[in-house]
Protein backbone atom coordinates (compact mmCIF):
# COMPACT_ATOMS: atom_id res chain seq x y z
CA UNK A 1 0.00 0.00 0.00
CA UNK A 2 1.68 3.12 -1.15
CA UNK A 3 0.64 5.95 1.12
CA UNK A 4 -0.50 8.33 -1.64
CA UNK A 5 -1.71 11.12 0.61
CA UNK A 6 1.87 11.55 1.79
CA UNK A 7 3.26 12.23 -1.67
CA UNK A 8 6.79 11.48 -2.81
CA UNK A 9 8.47 14.19 -0.78
CA UNK A 10 7.02 12.88 2.48
CA UNK A 11 8.01 9.21 2.21
CA UNK A 12 11.43 9.90 3.66
CA UNK A 13 9.75 11.79 6.51
CA UNK A 14 7.55 8.76 7.29
CA UNK A 15 10.58 6.45 7.43
CA UNK A 16 12.36 8.98 9.67
CA UNK A 17 9.30 9.22 11.92
CA UNK A 18 9.12 5.43 12.13
CA UNK A 19 12.72 5.30 13.29
CA UNK A 20 12.18 8.13 15.78
CA UNK A 21 8.78 7.09 17.17
CA UNK A 22 7.70 3.61 16.05
CA UNK A 23 4.75 3.60 18.47
CA UNK A 24 3.26 6.75 16.91
CA UNK A 25 3.56 5.31 13.42
CA UNK A 26 2.08 1.99 14.62
CA UNK A 27 -0.86 3.92 16.08
CA UNK A 28 -1.37 5.76 12.79
CA UNK A 29 -1.25 2.55 10.76
CA UNK A 30 -3.70 0.81 13.11
CA UNK A 31 -6.44 3.46 12.86
CA UNK A 32 -8.27 1.60 10.07
CA UNK A 33 -11.38 3.80 10.34
CA UNK A 34 -13.37 2.19 7.53
CA UNK A 35 -12.78 -1.34 8.80
CA UNK A 36 -13.58 -0.30 12.36
CA UNK A 37 -16.81 1.34 11.16
CA UNK A 38 -17.87 -1.76 9.20
CA UNK A 39 -17.01 -3.98 12.16
CA UNK A 40 -18.94 -1.79 14.60
CA UNK A 41 -22.02 -1.93 12.34
CA UNK A 42 -21.74 -5.74 12.47
CA UNK A 43 -21.30 -5.71 16.25
CA UNK A 44 -17.66 -6.74 16.08
CA UNK A 45 -15.25 -5.08 18.51
CA UNK A 46 -11.73 -4.59 17.19
CA UNK A 47 -9.40 -4.74 20.19
CA UNK A 48 -6.14 -5.54 18.37
CA UNK A 49 -6.21 -9.22 19.39
CA UNK A 50 -6.09 -12.41 17.34
CA UNK A 51 -9.67 -13.13 18.48
CA UNK A 52 -10.84 -9.95 16.74
CA UNK A 53 -9.36 -11.28 13.48
CA UNK A 54 -11.52 -14.40 13.90
CA UNK A 55 -14.55 -12.17 14.45
CA UNK A 56 -13.76 -10.23 11.25
CA UNK A 57 -13.56 -13.50 9.34
CA UNK A 58 -17.13 -14.26 10.44
CA UNK A 59 -18.60 -10.95 9.26
CA UNK A 60 -21.04 -10.98 6.36
CA UNK A 61 -19.03 -9.34 3.51
CA UNK A 62 -21.59 -6.71 2.44
CA UNK A 63 -18.73 -4.47 1.23
CA UNK A 64 -18.07 -6.76 -1.74
CA UNK A 65 -21.06 -5.19 -3.51
CA UNK A 66 -19.42 -1.77 -3.40
CA UNK A 67 -16.50 -1.50 -5.83
CA UNK A 68 -15.61 1.91 -4.42
CA UNK A 69 -15.25 0.78 -0.81
CA UNK A 70 -13.64 -2.61 -1.46
CA UNK A 71 -10.00 -1.50 -2.04
CA UNK A 72 -10.07 0.87 0.94
CA UNK A 73 -11.51 -1.79 3.21
CA UNK A 74 -8.87 -4.23 1.96
CA UNK A 75 -6.12 -1.76 2.83
CA UNK A 76 -7.60 -1.29 6.28
CA UNK A 77 -7.92 -5.05 6.80
CA UNK A 78 -4.27 -5.54 5.90
CA UNK A 79 -3.15 -2.72 8.16
CA UNK A 80 -5.30 -4.10 10.99
CA UNK A 81 -3.76 -7.55 10.52
CA UNK A 82 -0.34 -5.90 10.70
CA UNK A 83 -1.32 -3.98 13.82
CA UNK A 84 -2.39 -7.18 15.56
CA UNK A 85 0.86 -8.89 14.57
CA UNK A 86 3.01 -5.97 15.75
CA UNK A 87 1.15 -5.82 19.07
CA UNK A 88 1.15 -9.55 19.79
CA UNK A 89 4.09 -11.26 18.05
CA UNK A 90 7.40 -10.81 19.85
CA UNK A 91 9.91 -8.87 17.77
CA UNK A 92 7.46 -7.85 15.01
CA UNK A 93 7.72 -4.22 13.92
CA UNK A 94 6.43 -2.01 11.13
CA UNK A 95 8.79 -1.12 8.32
CA UNK A 96 8.10 1.38 5.56
CA UNK A 97 9.72 0.35 2.30
CA UNK A 98 11.39 2.96 0.10
CA UNK A 99 8.30 2.80 -2.18
CA UNK A 100 6.07 3.78 0.76
CA UNK A 101 4.61 0.32 1.33
CA UNK A 102 4.16 -0.57 5.02
CA UNK A 103 5.19 -4.15 5.81
CA UNK A 104 5.64 -6.10 9.00
CA UNK A 105 9.20 -7.19 9.75
CA UNK A 106 9.43 -10.28 11.93
CA UNK A 107 12.26 -11.05 14.33
CA UNK A 108 13.40 -13.76 11.88
CA UNK A 109 14.00 -11.07 9.25
CA UNK A 110 11.02 -12.15 7.15
CA UNK A 111 8.92 -9.32 5.71
CA UNK A 112 5.18 -9.82 5.58
CA UNK A 113 3.13 -7.87 3.06
CA UNK A 114 -0.05 -7.49 5.07
CA UNK A 115 -1.91 -5.06 2.80
CA UNK A 116 -2.18 -7.47 -0.17
CA UNK A 117 -3.41 -10.14 2.26
CA UNK A 118 -6.09 -7.73 3.51
CA UNK A 119 -7.10 -6.88 -0.04
CA UNK A 120 -7.48 -10.58 -0.91
CA UNK A 121 -9.52 -11.12 2.24
CA UNK A 122 -11.83 -8.19 1.45
CA UNK A 123 -12.32 -9.34 -2.14
CA UNK A 124 -12.76 -13.09 -1.61
CA UNK A 125 -12.55 -13.98 2.08
CA UNK A 126 -9.46 -16.08 1.53
CA UNK A 127 -7.06 -16.32 3.09
CA UNK A 128 -8.84 -15.65 6.35
CA UNK A 129 -7.20 -12.97 8.49
CA UNK A 130 -7.02 -15.33 11.47
CA UNK A 131 -5.31 -17.96 9.31
CA UNK A 132 -2.78 -15.41 8.06
CA UNK A 133 -2.11 -14.34 11.65
CA UNK A 134 -1.57 -17.96 12.73
CA UNK A 135 0.91 -18.52 9.90
CA UNK A 136 2.78 -15.30 10.70
CA UNK A 137 2.83 -15.92 14.47
CA UNK A 138 4.11 -19.46 13.91
CA UNK A 139 7.12 -18.31 11.89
Amino acid sequence: MNIPFLGHRHKKDVRTALAADPEAVAALLSECELLRSQAAQAGVRLDDTPASLEALDQMVPRWRDDAEILPWLGNDAGLYLGAVVVRTVTGAVWRIRPDGEPVVLLASGREVEVVPAGQEWAASGAPELSQMYAEIAEA
